[in-house]
């Protein structure tokens, strides 16, 4: 599993570069992030080489931030693999809180990344069916 770093922001410019610079200073890569937006806010969500040095920092600064464990899920790169492992899912009777896919630095493959209730479960499950999860 992951530590995922959710970082809750106002929707305004530079919100992103202010959090992106914070986190970069501080010699922290940022390797995902992915944005949910409403009108006034928005979560950022992202994958980094210090989470939790990448939490400290920003809570400092008034953010209200939050460790999720996610889990990730190497696909292959090629049509309908994410299909395929959603209809895995699907048949394990797994429900899917979010997910969206990034790209393995490490094994140069797509990696879906999930947010899903009982981890240790669903990850024995994916690895039952020949996935490889990290």
């Amino acid at each position: 599993m992951i530590n995922q770093l959710s970082i809750f922001t106002e929707n305004n410019k530079g919100a992103m570069l202010r959090v992106s610079k914070a986190v970069s200073d501080a010699g922290i890569d940022i390797y995902n992030v992915v944005t949910n937006d409403s009108a006034e806010f928005g979560i950022v969500r992202m994958l980094t080489t210090d989470p939790e040095k990448a939490k400290e920092i920003l809570t400092s600064m008034g953010y209200m931030c939050k460790l999720d464990k996610v889990l990730g899920v190497e696909i292959p790169d090629e049509v309908g693999s994410l299909t395929a492992l959603l209809d895995t899912l699907d048949s394990a009777n797994v429900n899917i809180d979010y997910l969206y896919v990034s790209y393995s630095r490490d094994f140069k493959l797509p990696l879906a990344v999930l947010k899903v209730v009982g981890y240790t479960e669903v990850e024995s499950s994916l690895r039952s069916k020949g996935y490889k999860t990290i």
